[in-house]
């Protein structure tokens, strides 16, 4: 596994990262023993780049992937988030003040059990905080010794520039794939030009790409999908009539949807990371092939015929608010 640089501060991690959301809820049933078995697949392929959040079940996550790896802390680069406070209500609240950005990071390296988060994240960007208090204190706990990088997550270009300019921002995590490529107007233009690496999430669509999923039915009952607008009614149908053109393009390569998929998200650029989720190993480990797969101009070009920027009838989230800010 070859490694990529996220930031111009030198975080380097693997060129294939694991999303570990799922491992605790939003697509289906979870197998905590399944979970621990993928991660350490993980390592032993080479991945050493591994995505969770304080959110995930809440709490859950963080938990696990801390266990999982304490035996070998030294080997593996962790990334959490803060930003996304859920209440035993179910309520969601987006909390970018610097006393929470505080207490949360200690929550966070108490349940990693780690002393030192190696890219700590704003999950959402809080409309009413300045961008610039968050980062504050972001960049107080890199002073503190608990934590290395800084990165922020869903966030706009302009507020990109206001957080870099008040401390370095190594890694901006947005969703990126064949059917979500608006960061290419504004986002990714501007990491670039700031020299910050992009973390690429849900690369394959949410499994929709993988060409696994034909109707709504497909889903479990407890499914985030089963209310996200690109899996509804129209939008499944229009959307499922893209996939299958650009899956006979997989086929004849030889290469299944998800590689493919996983395949376009590279050819992007070096400076783009993807960390598709995941809680078996066969498809980690399918995802894992795809770094050898190399797309031609020509592919490039037909991918791009079939499935061009735009293509996804629907809108990512439910409620689209938050992302974007």
């Amino acid at each position: 596994m070859n490694q990529r640089k996220l930031g111009a501060q030198g975080l380097v991690v693997s060129e294939l990262g694991l999303g570990c959301m799922g491992m605790s809820e939003f697509y289906g049933p979870c197998d905590d023993e399944e979970s621990v078995a993928t991660l350490h697949r993980a390592v032993e392929l080479g991945i050493d780049f591994f995505d969770t959040s304080d959110a995930y079940g809440p709490y859950h996550n963080e938990g696990l992937v801390g266990r999982t790896f304490k035996p070998i802390r030294d080997r593996v680069i962790i990334a959490t988030k803060f930003g996304i406070v859920r209440h035993p209500d179910g309520r969601r609240e987006i909390n970018g003040r610097p006393e929470y950005v505080r207490s949360a990071c200690d929550a966070s390296l108490k349940r990693l059990g780690i002393d030192q988060i190696d890219l700590y994240y704003q999950h959402r960007v809080d409309r009413t905080v300045p961008i610039e208090e968050t980062v504050g204190a972001m960049a107080e706990l890199i002073k503190a010794g608990k934590v290395r990088y800084l990165g922020l997550s869903e966030a706009s270009a302009k507020t990109i520039r206001r957080a870099h300019a008040t401390h370095r921002i190594s890694a901006v995590q947005s969703e990126y794939s064949l059917w979500s490529r608006d960061i290419e107007n504004e986002v990714l233009p501007t990491l670039r030009e700031l020299g910050i690496g992009l973390v690429a999430y849900s690369p394959l669509g949410r499994g929709f790409l993988s060409g696994e999923y034909k109707t709504l039915d497909d889903f479990p009952q407890n499914d985030f999908r089963r209310l996200n607008p690109r899996f509804q009614g129209e939008n499944f149908k229009r959307n499922l009539e893209v996939v299958e053109r650009v899956n006979r393009i997989a086929a004849e390569k030889g290469v299944t949807p998800s590689q493919l998929a996983l395949a376009w998200v590279y050819a992007r650029g070096e400076d783009i990371v993807p960390i598709p989720g995941t809680k078996r190993r066969k498809y980690l480990e399918e995802n894992a092939a795809a770094v050898t797969i190399q797309l031609s101009a020509g592919d490039l070009a037909r991918i791009e015929e079939v499935a061009p920027k735009g293509f996804a009838a629907g809108d990512r989230y439910p409620d689209m608010s938050a992302v974007d800010v």
